[in-house]
């Protein structure tokens, strides 16, 4: 009886036992938290503010307004923008998920001559730096006739280095006897790569193709260089815009800032538990 009493009360005093170094990793992790959310809380506040109160560090406008939207949609091409670069964006990844999976296929399941060197020299690519591509890139699109075009914008992203090591890492965590008893069943190598192989990799898929969709989503430098006709800028390029030598208009960059981060966030909502997966397996795998 004691006994019991006793085990009651160490129950009642005890009570859950919480680690403190989780508790200083929690604590830091929320102050990251938070310190990474002000700019984004920012952002949206300024879009809600009119131009005399965009300088005042209040988050909350003393009168909010929906003007600066109004505007941005009726005044500018904000909203061709915005398709430039959905159109720009989707086609890249689905490129992307295409080629990269088939080299990546390729390199992980044939054997044949050369096939270490041919990676190595994929992923030293990786090394050279975007800026030093830009020249020959612009040499390129003015000799093709691709300035100033949706081509222009998407080639020098069609096929990328990083999407073919990751898609490589990936084929070749897969027996290969599910190739060896698919070839016997009849299918040809491009049925085996598309109904066997393809369905074994999806967070692969999934997280590459997040990768490339917001990489090509937020790309500025290249776009800006590739076109100067106002219709066909992207979201990046048409924002900067609103910036001037003397002046910028604040309201509108962070209005416009804002409608451009929604696909990003729901992107990320949506597809976060393939990101997660996706890179856990990779940092496995590599």
């Amino acid at each position: 009886m004691t006994h019991a009493s006793d085990t009651t009360t160490r129950g009642w005093s005890l009570g859950p036992v919480i680690h403190p170094g989780r508790i200083v990793a929690w604590t830091l992790l929320a102050l990251g938290a938070v310190v990474m959310m002000v700019p984004l809380v920012y952002m949206v506040a300024t879009s809600f503010k009119y131009p005399n109160e965009v300088y005042e560090l209040n988050i909350i406008p003393h009168e909010p307004t929906l003007d600066n939207y109004t505007y941005i949609f009726q005044n500018t091409r904000f909203g061709i923008w915005f398709v430039n670069s959905l159109l720009t964006s989707s086609l890249v990844t689905v490129s992307v998920l295409f080629f990269d999976s088939l080299v990546g296929y390729t390199l992980a399941k044939f054997k044949f001559r050369g096939r270490e060197f041919v990676f190595i020299a994929i992923l030293t690519t990786l090394m050279i730096p975007t800026e030093m591509l830009i020249v020959p890139w612009y040499i390129m699109a003015k000799n093709f006739g691709w300035l100033n075009s949706y081509w222009g914008i998407m080639f020098p992203g069609l096929i990328t280095g990083f999407g073919v090591f990751l898609m490589r890492q990936f084929f070749s965590g897969i027996p290969d006897d599910y190739i060896h008893a698919a070839r016997i069943d009849g299918l040809n190598e491009f049925q085996i790569w598309w109904k066997v192989a393809m369905p074994l990799v999806t967070p692969a898929l999934s997280a590459l193709a997040i990768f490339t969709f917001l990489g090509n989503w937020t790309a500025f430098l290249w776009p800006l260089i590739a076109t100067n006709d106002r219709a066909l800028y992207t979201v990046p390029v048409g924002l900067a815009s609103f910036s001037g030598e003397f002046l910028s208009d604040w309201e509108l960059i962070m209005t416009g800032a804002t409608l451009a981060t929604l696909p990003t966030l729901i992107v990320f909502i949506i597809f976060q538990r393939y990101i997660i997966r996706g890179v856990v397996l990779a940092g496995l795998k590599g």
